[in-house]
């Protein structure tokens, strides 16, 4: 679905991706994780195509943004961490606008409003809908194009469980499509619950990647001296992260 082959970007003297290889096949849902300022944000913009790297490739479907940008716009679905809606029209009008820019018709609009279960605020003001309704909106936004492969990041910040679970649940009832999913979060449980694979990043650089219990038996010497911290017999995706770099990842 992704490959991207030895990437590096540089803001003056801060390497935020520094020589990033990395292979996403399709139908996987992968986690990428790391601290602020890792280096994750500036990675998936650059797969977003946001931002252009300094040096390297990166080809989605075997496209790359230079000459297949209308393909690839068709081919993604987006959704940030905080979006700003039009507040004054409902939430139907807002998708069937949406669906207009991919071609979609007016029966576009039901089938996502009953994926991302808002049925019945299809007549409800934008400017009406909770912070988590807002994020399913967002999410049914960026489904909108039925996408091959769906970029989220950090689709659950500030939602209460319940909410969190609610677009949990949506992502599941993806799998079966096929659709690859690409989620960078903040939370150690989310990547655990959705996610079968796992990316850490820190500095620039990939520091692990596989399955938990992949990563778990290859750190686990190093994940026991932080799990001593604690009364747990497991080994955690937060131990493994904090012995590679240091850091709670919401630090």
């Amino acid at each position: 679905m992704i490959s991207v082959l030895n990437v590096r970007k540089y803001f003056k003297d801060v390497r935020a991706v520094d020589g990033v290889t990395l292979e996403f096949p399709k139908g996987t849902y992968t986690a990428l994780l790391g601290p602020n300022g890792a280096g994750k944000t500036t990675l998936v913009e650059m797969i977003e195509g946001i931002q252009k790297p300094d040096s390297g490739e990166i080809r989605i479907l075997g496209r790359g943004w230079a000459r297949d940008e209308r393909y690839l716009r068709r081919v993604l679905g987006i959704a940030l961490q905080e979006t700003n809606f039009i507040d004054k029209i409902t939430v139907g009008e807002t998708l069937d606008l949406f669906a207009s820019f991919f071609g979609r018709g007016r029966d576009a609009a039901p089938r996502i409003l009953d994926l991302i279960r808002l049925t019945e605020k299809r007549r409800s003001y934008v400017m009406n809908l909770s912070h988590g309704m807002r994020q399913r909106l967002s999410l049914g936004l960026a489904l909108i194009n039925d996408p091959e492969l769906l970029i989220l990041d950090e689709p659950t910040t500030g939602l209460d469980p319940n909410a969190r679970r609610e677009v949990w649940d949506i992502l599941r009832d993806l799998r079966p499509r096929g659709t690859s999913l690409l989620l960078t979060t903040h939370y150690m449980e989310e990547a655990e619950a959705l996610c079968d694979d796992i990316v850490i990043m820190d500095k620039g650089k990939v520091l692990a990647r596989g399955t938990i219990g992949e990563l778990a038996a290859r750190y686990a010497a190093e994940a026991a001296l932080v799990r001593r911290t604690r009364e747990s017999r497991e080994t955690s995706l937060d131990d493994i992260f904090v012995a590679l770099t240091g850091r709670h990842l919401d630090e």
